[in-house]
């Protein structure tokens, strides 16, 4: 029984765009990403993406407990990209 592994097409399409701007890097000169590295980067990215969607949540929040969510969220998440910037 033959057990076939694929892809889901959002991680397909990453990798294709990933091979391509390392190959981009390549050519420039500047040393390829470690997968360390690359994670690293989309974390970072992603933490940053949150953190400005949750300050503009913030602005609108209304009920206190829903804006001191936010803000014990808000302060996770910056540590968050503290220890990542390192």
């Amino acid at each position: 029984m033959a057990v076939e592994y694929r892809m889901a097409r959002g991680f397909e399409s990453k990798d294709v765009e990933f091979q391509q701007a390392e190959a981009g890097r390549q050519a420039t000169g500047r040393p390829a990403l470690t997968a360390h590295e690359r994670a690293n980067r989309e974390r970072r990215h992603a933490v940053q993406l949150t953190l400005a969607r949750l300050c503009a949540e913030l602005d609108h929040a209304t009920a206190p407990a829903h804006r001191q969510m936010l803000h014990d969220a808000i302060a996770t998440l910056e540590r968050e990209q503290r220890t990542l910037s390192k």
